[in-house]
């Protein structure tokens, strides 16, 4: 039950009764955090022999003090009276401390009476607070016995309300340490006996030498003295003329404990931010999330908190198991400080260092790795440590890459001078935390500066109100949570309507992997056109995803707003949504149809679902005309040739035009145009060349991989597939070389020669990485399981899970690959010529 405490038992001279807790108040009490009026000075004041009546007159109590010697003698009594309260309050805490310290000396016998561990609990942060007010008291004291009427104490006031952060984890710990105490008294009578009867010292000139009270009781003490200090902050306030130089100083000593209060009567309502805003608002928070922040030159995972008039990043402190979590505020920017920089402001702006893709995906195959482990030890009822020990290494990698992936700047800039750069996977994201922003910088906003106390409030209660509580990573989530979508979506964009003027428009999509979202598809612009008639296909590839966002941009081709950092996107938004992949409507044969409606847009688009194992079949070819799906061997001897004309014509295409894209042979070409050059090359039309010199260069791309992808066995073979996954796990290099070079003698002459064309061929891709962006490392990711994976009839004895494909073997098919990528140049005729090193049969 919630109890209100406010100004009982205060009177001018701190005669107060030690105050035992009411029944059954084991939950955190609620402070009266509006002390609408001051309470009255009591009467009993007279009997002390000073003769004023301390009620307040009402011409005392007006702001213009007519008499102000009367309002300074108000003044005295007014703080003579906490004086001896505050005297009452030292003794009590002192009273508190006095048992710690033998039990802290037994706690490391072989009898302890409490472990160091309870003590911390139930007498955490009463030293401090103990300390805080014996310097206040020592301080105030002889201003208030020598009292003249140029005295100034409100500096006092002023720095004991800036330490009341030290209550707020007093209050945070309260509520624990009194089920602590509960817990020890009862399994411990030594304990018991010394917690229900503590002496408390009587004040100097009091009859009473000691007062015996209960720890209990005692604990409850620096709850209500906050309570207690707010309320003599509005009487000296009242008694203070407004010229005097202690005003302003009580004044904001009184607004950080009125704001100390509010929060921490926040338990009532969490959404409820009692926060006051420096024009008296009250501060809710909108939005917040994960950010990674770069910070000095490196990434750090920061939580970002959105409120009604300020921008705070925080981070997670570590704290001790059983204490509460708390946010360190790295930094704040009041929204009415707040801009965006331009992009041409942006270019001053430290460069994104940017982490290469291949090691990006490196991770990806590890985290696979560790889910199939885990799979297999809960199949096998394995051990739980075992199983945790896999898990944490699961978040470490996916913490990693949380951290390293995100390459979109999101630039935030402080009027005052300061800049802070977050880095975002999803464009989407970045236009949510802007569109939040601007939203709110719409109403009239103010400057302001927080004091330290106003900042420790304002970080206290993130915790509290924040509605983002875990890191986005898989590891996290619950074993009976979706575990999402793993295969190919395929997706065509067919239209949007409802714009408002031409525009030269285009869509991205966005599905979310590893628990964040990342770009994976684009349209082609569609120029000067309110109707935009896309009709293109994608597949995307989906690992572990639940949600797919479509954009849709306006492209700007401005060459003054064009930034030089690549990441920079400085097309405009014109809308965006999002939808749930759900795993029942998906996973139809059929397609299925769908509207985004987005900012009064709409865009049509259809979708329909592979899951991984059905699109890794390799599926012959029926037919033996044509050239997919169809064996190499009949293919080359039906051309006379010795590598098929299908790959020697897209590797020309690729050298001729497109061997300087960004992201050859990664990004996908439109599914569409794919599907086209397959007809004309199973048809062998003799508009191939021409057809060739017209289509987009990753349509080519495309067709080259899907090529290799439907041939009925790997280039490499299912034969020596088992050899060349035990050749790459050699350790040593020279028995690896050897081992390596003898497989591919072994290999079928048309597969060798193939093998090789297209190996040089990647190399040479591989020298225009500065350009292209593709490394060895990327090709080899692209490439590896399209020439090596198993077809269905070989791959049943080694393969369980779906995710099991994606996790060993894959990442030894890319190592594979790029062993003979990194291999110095291997000729067919040496090849041949040097069978006899080896005797070794496969």
């Amino acid at each position: 039950a919630d109890f209100n405490y406010g100004a009982d038992d205060y009177d001018a001279e701190g005669n107060e009764e030690p105050k035992a807790l009411p029944e059954g108040s084991e939950t955190m009490p609620y402070i009266d955090e509006s002390p609408t009026m001051s309470p009255q000075l009591s009467a009993r004041g007279q009997e002390s022999g000073d003769g004023v009546s301390p009620t307040p007159t009402d011409g005392l109590s007006t702001g213009g003090e007519r008499d102000a010697g009367k309002g300074l003698e108000m003044r005295k009594l007014v703080l003579s009276g906490f004086l001896a309260s505050e005297e009452i309050y030292i003794n009590q805490l002192e009273a508190l401390l006095l048992p710690m310290k033998p039990l802290k000396a037994t706690a490391t016998t072989s009898q302890p009476v409490l472990t160091l561990q309870q003590i911390e609990t139930i007498f955490y942060k009463i030293q401090d607070i103990y300390e805080i007010h014996k310097e206040f008291y020592d301080n105030l004291c002889p201003k208030v016995q020598q009292w003249d009427s140029n005295i100034t104490m409100g500096h006092l006031f002023q720095k004991l309300a800036s330490q009341l952060g030290v209550y707020k984890a007093f209050v945070d710990n309260y509520k624990i340490a009194l089920e602590t105490a509960e817990k020890c008294s009862q399994s411990n009578y030594q304990f018991q006996k010394i917690s229900e009867e503590l002496k408390v010292k009587g004040p100097k000139d009091s009859k009473e030498s000691h007062t015996s009270v209960t720890m209990e009781a005692l604990l409850y003490k620096p709850i209500d003295r906050v309570t207690r200090s707010t309320l003599v902050l509005h009487d000296l306030l009242k008694h203070t003329p407004s010229d005097h130089p202690d005003y302003p100083l009580l004044q904001d000593a009184l607004r950080i404990s009125q704001n100390f209060l509010s929060s921490i009567n926040e338990d009532i309502d969490p959404r409820r931010t009692a926060v006051t805003t420096p024009k008296g608002e009250t501060r809710q928070l909108i939005k917040d999330g994960f950010l990674v922040e770069l910070s000095e030159g490196s990434r750090k995972l920061r939580h970002v908190f959105l409120f009604t008039d300020v921008l705070l990043c925080a981070k997670l402190k570590k704290t001790a198991v059983g204490k509460h979590q708390q946010y360190d505020c790295k930094w704040y920017v009041p929204l009415a400080d707040l801009v965006f920089p331009s992009p041409e402001e942006s270019e001053h702006c430290p460069q994104v260092h940017v982490i290469p893709d291949h090691e990006l995906e490196d991770m990806k195959m590890k985290i696979s790795a560790i889910k199939s482990e885990v799979q297999k030890e809960k199949a096998n009822k394995g051990q739980s440590r075992a199983i945790e020990r896999l898990k944490k290494k699961m978040f470490e990698n996916e913490f990693w890459l949380l951290l390293n992936s995100p390459a979109i700047p999101f630039r935030i800039h402080n009027r005052n001078g300061k800049s802070y750069l977050f880095l975002l996977s999803s464009d989407y994201e970045r236009s949510e935390w802007r569109e939040a922003i601007q939203k709110l910088q719409k109403k009239d906003l103010q400057a302001f500066v927080l004091s330290s106390v106003e900042l420790q409030v304002l970080t206290g209660s993130c915790f509290k109100l924040r509605t983002v509580h875990n890191i986005p990573v898989t590891s996290n989530k619950d074993d009976d949570e979706s575990p999402g979508l793993y295969g190919f979506l395929h997706v065509i964009v067919h239209s949007a309507k409802g714009f408002k003027q031409s525009a030269n428009l285009y869509c991205t999509l966005e599905v979310d992997s590893f628990g964040y979202f990342v770009s994976k598809a684009k349209t082609r612009v569609f120029r000067d056109t309110t109707e935009p008639q896309w009709n293109e296909e994608f597949e995307i590839e989906l690992e572990g995803s639940q949600s797919l966002r479509i954009l849709c941009y306006e492209k700007c081709y401005d060459k003054t707003k064009l930034n030089k950092d690549n990441n920079e996107i400085v097309d405009k938004i014109m809308g965006k949504g999002q939808i749930q992949l759900d795993p029942q409507a998906v996973q139809t044969k059929n397609w299925h149809m769908d509207v985004i409606e987005m900012n009064g847009i709409k865009v049509e688009f259809s979708m329909k679902f592979t899951s991984r194992d059905m699109s890794l079949k390799r599926t012959p070819s029926k037919k033996q005309t044509g050239v997919f799906g169809v064996k190499i061997s009949v293919v080359t001897k039906r051309e006379r040739s010795k590598v098929p004309y299908i790959v020697r014509q897209c590797i020309e295409e690729v050298e001729k035009r497109g061997i300087e894209e960004v992201g050859i042979y990664r990004i996908s070409g439109v599914a569409t145009d794919i599907q086209a050059l397959k007809a004309v090359f199973d048809a062998n039309n003799k508009d191939i060349l021409v057809m060739l010199s017209d289509m987009d260069i990753n349509a080519i791309a495309g067709t080259l991989k899907l090529y290799f992808r439907e041939l009925p066995e790997p280039l490499l073979t299912d034969r020596l597939y088992p050899a060349f996954m035990e050749g790459i796990a050699l350790s040593d290099p020279a028995a690896k070389e050897n081992c390596m070079m003898h497989l591919l003698r072994s290999l079928p002459d048309p597969n060798l020669i193939t093998f090789l064309f297209l190996l040089e061929h990647l190399k040479r891709v591989a020298e225009k990485e500065p350009i292209n962006k593709m490394s060895l490392h990327n090709l080899a990711t692209v490439f590896g399981p399209t020439l090596l994976r198993p077809s269905e009839g070989e791959s049943k004895g080694h393969l369980t899970l779906a995710s099991d494909i994606w996790s060993h073997d894959v990442m030894a098919q890319v190592q594979v690959l790029l062993y003979y990528l990194q291999h110095p140049p291997i000729s067919f005729t040496e090849l041949k010529r040097n069978t006899l090193y080896f005797s070794t049969d496969v």
